[in-house]
C-alpha cells in the first residue's frame, strides 16, 4: 500500500512537468514570455523605425518590447525578438538581409540572425541611455549608431568592436545615414546640426547649417548626390559634393508632425509623414510624396481611416510599388503607391496601459490607456473581442466594471472643456450615460459594492458620487488640496477612501460625506488605495517608492513595505486578503504578504513603467498594465496536487512550488497556514507516503484521478477525519523535520 502511494504521487510529479497544450498555442500572445507570465495581450506601442528586408519579404517594425517581424505577403507576424530591457528606436537589415540591427533605450546595439531569430551580439559603448539611430553600411561590414551621448560610433558587425568614436555633434544624435557608396556617413542632432563624416578617417567633413530645430531624420538619394532632411521647421535637400541647400520645404506649420523622410528607389520621389486639420479640429496624419527635381507635391496618401498622430517612420518596399507607414497611432498602413490607395492596416500594436480589471467571473480583462480605447480580452485566449471607443482627446485612465458585469466605467481626460466619465453597456459596447461634473481629468473611478453609486476621483481636487441608475451627482466631497489620484469603496460600501497629489489619504463617510480621517505619512503622491476584503485594512502606493498598511479603525501606520526602487502607481489585496500585489516605476510587479510585511514574489517582464495591476476573481492571475503598451498575465496560483478538506473546516493541501520542490500545508482555507512544510520532492514523498498510508486505502484511486485533470479534490470528512490526527502527531513528534 505504502509503495503504491509513494508510486501514484512520483507519477504525478513527473505528468505534471509535461507540457501541456494551452488556448494560447502557437500564437502570438505566448512568445518570449517573462518567468511567470502565461500571456501577453497586445504588441506593445510602435516606438521607432519600420524597415523592409532586403528582399521585401519582412518587415521589421521598432516596439516598446522588442522588434516584430511580419511576412509582407500574409501580414501575419512571424517573430519577435526580445532582448532589448527598454523600447526600441531603431532596426536595419544589413544588406544581405541575414542580419538585423537595432538600437534601444537601454543604451545598446543589438545584432541578431534573423533565420533563427536570436540575438547574436550586444554592442555596448554608448553612456547614454537611449541609442536612436542605426544604419549598415552598404558592405555590411560596419556598423553606425547615433546616442543621446552626442556620439556617433562605428562598430565592426563581425567582432561587435567599437572602432571609432566620432564627435563633434552637441546634443543628442537622433539620426545616421550611409552614403551609397559607403565612403560618407551624415548624421543629425537635435540643435538642427547636419554633419559629414569621412568614414575611413573618421573627419568632420562637413556641417550643414539652416535647420533651426530638432532634424529627425537625414538620408542620401540612391545614387548618393542628395541629401534629404526633415526637421520640426522644414524639410531640406542638399547637394552632396557642395553641401549646399538645393530646396527648402516650410514645415513650420507642421510642427511636431514630421519625422521620417525616405527616397523612392528610383530616386525620383522622397516621402514624408504631415499633418493635416479637418473642419472639426481632429488632427488627420497624412502621407505626402514629393517630386525630387522640382519639390512638388505629387499626391497625398490618405483614407477615410488615414493615420491619427504623428509618423514615425515611411518607408518603400525594394521594387517600389508599395509604401509602409507607421506612427504614434500604433497602426501600421501599406499603400499602393501607383495609385495612392490603402492596401492593408496592420492593427494589435497599443500605447500605454493605464488600467486594467478583469470582469465579476474573471472571463473578461478591461483595459484602458494612450490609445484613447477600452479593450476588451478574452482572458482564456488571449483576444481582444471588442474594442469599446468615443472620441477621447486623451488617454483612458481608469476602467471598473459594475458588480454584475454588466457595465463599465471608464474615466479620461478633457474633450471640448468637459471631463469624460462614462458608463458602458458591456454588452452592446454603447454608452449608457456621459457623467458630467468633472472640471478636470479623471483619474480614479469605481463601483460600490452593491453597483448603485459611482465614486470618481479627478485632477479638480474632487471625490465624486454617482447615482448609476439616473447618472446624477449626488455628492462632491472636498478637502483634498490638490488632484485625486484613487478612490475605493470599503467592503460594506460605507466608507471611502481617497489618495492624492499632497501625499495625503482621506477616509470619507458615504452617508453624509464628512472627512473621518486623514492618513499622513507618505512623502510623495499617493496614486492607489485599495482596501482590504475584510474592510479593517487600507493598502496605499506612492511615489515615495513604499507600499504602506493602515488600520482603519485608528488610522495608524502599521506597516510600512519598502522594495521598490521607483513610484509604486498601484496596489491590490488578493480576494482572500493575504496578499498585495503592487505595481510601479522600477517595472516590477511584487507580492507581498500582508501579515509578515515580507516581499514574497517580484515579477519581472515590462520594459515601462507599470501603471496597473488587479487580481482575478479566484485569485490565482494578476494583470498588469504597462507603458510598454502590453497587459502581462501572471500565473500566481501553485500546482496544486490534491487539498483534502477536513471534517472542522480545514484543509491538507500539496502542491509542487518549483521543479524540485513540494509543499505541504495544514489550516483554514484562505488564511496563512497553521502547519507548512517544503522540502525536496524525491526524499519528502517517501516519506509522506509511509506516514499517511496507514487507513487511506482508497486515497491512490483518487490521487491517480489527478491525470484526468480533477483537481483539486476534496475528501469526505467521515472517511478522512484522521488525517489531521496524523498531521498533528507528525508536527508535535518533529518527526519530519521542517515542520513550523
Amino acid at each position: 500500500m505504502k509503495s503504491t502511494l509513494f508510486t501514484i504521487i512520483l507519477t504525478l510529479l513527473f505528468v505534471s512537468t509535461i507540457f501541456l497544450p494551452t488556448p494560447f498555442a502557437q500564437d502570438y500572445a505566448q512568445w518570449h514570455l517573462p518567468e511567470g507570465a502565461t500571456a501577453r495581450l497586445g504588441k506593445g506601442e510602435i516606438t521607432g523605425d519600420i524597415t523592409y528586408s532586403p528582399d521585401g519579404t519582412l518587415l521589421a517594425v521598432a516596439s516598446s518590447i522588442g522588434i516584430w517581424l511580419y511576412d509582407t505577403t500574409t501580414y501575419q507576424e512571424v517573430a519577435l525578438l526580445t532582448g532589448h530591457t527598454s523600447s526600441v528606436n531603431s532596426v536595419v537589415f544589413s544588406p544581405d538581409g541575414r542580419t538585423l540591427a537595432s538600437g534601444g533605450d537601454d543604451g545598446t546595439v543589438r545584432l541578431w540572425d534573423v533565420e533563427i531569430g536570436e540575438n547574436i551580439k550586444i554592442l555596448i559603448g554608448h553612456t547614454d541611455y537611449y541609442v536612436l539611430s542605426v544604419s549598415f553600411s552598404p558592405d555590411g561590414r560596419t556598423l553606425a549608431s547615433g546616442s543621446g551621448d552626442k556620439t556617433v560610433r562605428f562598430w565592426d558587425v563581425a567582432t561587435g568592436e567599437n572602432i571609432k568614436t566620432l564627435t563633434g555633434h552637441t546634443s543628442s544624435v537622433d539620426s545616421v545615414s550611409f552614403s551609397p557608396d559607403g565612403s560618407t556617413l551624415a548624421s543629425a542632432d537635435i540643435d538642427g546640426a547636419v554633419r559629414f563624416w569621412d568614414v575611413s578617417t573618421g573627419e568632420n567633413i562637413k556641417t550643414l547649417t539652416g535647420h533651426t530645430d530638432w532634424v529627425y531624420s537625414v538620408v542620401f538619394s540612391p545614387d548618393g548626390s542628395m541629401l534629404a532632411s526633415v526637421s520640426d521647421d522644414s524639410i531640406r535637400l542638399w547637394d552632396v559634393a557642395t553641401g549646399t541647400e538645393q530646396h527648402v520645404l516650410d514645415r513650420s506649420t507642421d510642427a511636431n508632425a514630421v519625422h521620417s523622410i525616405v527616397f523612392s528607389p528610383d530616386g525620383m520621389t522622397f516621402v514624408v509623414g504631415s499633418r493635416s486639420e479637418s473642419r472639426i479640429t481632429v488632427y488627420h496624419y497624412t502621407i505626402h510624396l514629393w517630386d525630387v527635381a522640382t519639390s512638388a507635391e505629387q499626391r497625398v496618401l490618405e483614407d477615410h481611416t488615414d493615420h491619427t498622430g504623428s509618423v514615425y517612420s515611411v518607408v518603400f518596399s525594394p521594387d517600389g510599388a508599395t509604401l509602409a507607414s507607421g506612427g504614434i497611432d500604433n497602426v501600421i498602413r501599406f499603400w499602393d503607391v501607383a495609385t495612392g490607395t490603402e492596401q492593408h492596416i496592420l492593427g494589435g500594436h497599443t500605447g500605454s496601459v493605464y488600467s486594467v480589471v478583469f470582469s465579476p467571473d474573471g472571463a473578461t480583462l478591461a483595459s484602458g490607456g494612450a490609445d484613447k480605447t477600452i479593450g476588451l480580452w478574452d482572458v482564456a485566449t488571449g483576444t481582444e473581442h471588442s474594442v469599446l471607443e468615443k472620441i477621447y482627446w486623451y488617454g483612458v485612465y481608469s476602467v471598473v466594471f459594475s458588480p454584475d458585469g454588466a457595465t463599465l466605467a471608464s474615466g479620461s481626460g478633457i474633450y471640448r472643456g468637459d471631463a469624460i466619465l462614462d458608463l458602458w453597456d458591456v454588452n452592446t459596447g454603447t454608452v449608457k450615460y456621459d457623467l458630467e461634473g468633472h472640471t478636470d481629468y479623471v483619474e480614479s473611478v469605481v463601483f460600490s459594492p452593491d453597483g448603485s453609486t459611482i465614486a470618481s476621483g479627478g485632477s479638480d481636487r474632487t471625490v465624486r458620487l454617482w447615482d448609476v441608475s439616473t447618472g446624477e451627482n449626488i455628492k462632491t466631497l472636498t478637502g483634498h488640496g490638490y488632484g485625486v489620484l484613487s478612490v475605493v469603496f470599503s467592503p460594506d460600501g460605507n466608507t471611502i477612501a481617497s489618495g492624492g497629489w499632497e501625499g495625503t489619504i482621506r477616509l470619507w463617510d458615504v452617508s453624509t460625506g464628512e472627512n473621518i480621517k486623514t492618513l499622513g505619512g507618505h512623502t510623495s503622491d499617493v496614486y492607489s488605495v485599495s482596501f482590504s476584503p475584510d474592510g479593517q485594512t487600507l493598502a496605499s502606493g506612492s511615489f515615495d517608492d513604499t507600499v504602506r498598511l493602515w488600520d482603519v479603525s485608528t488610522g495608524e501606520n502599521i506597516k510600512t513595505l519598502g522594495g521598490h526602487t521607483g513610484g509604486v502607481y498601484s496596489v491590490s489585496f488578493s480576494p482572500d486578503g493575504s496578499t498585495i500585489a503592487s505595481g510601479s516605476q522600477d517595472r516590477t510587479v511584487r507580492l507581498w504578504d500582508v501579515s509578515t510585511g515580507e516581499n514574497i514574489k517580484t515579477f519581472t517582464g515590462h520594459t515601462s513603467w507599470v501603471y496597473s495591476v488587479s487580481f482575478s476573481p479566484d485569485g490565482t492571475k494578476i494583470a498588469s498594465g504597462s507603458g510598454d503598451g502590453t497587459v502581462l498575465l501572471w500565473d500566481i496560483a501553485p500546482a496544486h496536487l490534491v487539498n483534502f478538506r477536513l471534517e472542522n473546516g480545514k484543509s491538507v493541501t500539496i502542491y509542487r512550488e518549483s521543479e524540485d520542490t513540494l509543499v505541504y500545508t495544514f489550516g483554514v482555507p484562505g488564511k496563512k497556514p497553521v502547519l507548512e512544510y517544503r522540502g525536496p520532492i524525491i526524499a519528502e514523498v517517501s516519506a509522506r507516503a509511509a506516514l499517511w498510508g496507514d487507513g487511506m486505502e482508497n486515497l491512490p484511486d483518487l490521487l491517480a484521478t489527478l491525470a484526468d485533470g480533477k483537481s483539486p479534490w476534496t475528501i469526505a470528512a467521515d472517511e478522512y477525519g484522521t488525517i489531521e490526527k496524523k498531521i498533528a502527531k507528525i508536527a508535535a513528534s518533529r518527526e519530519s523535520r521542517g515542520f513550523i
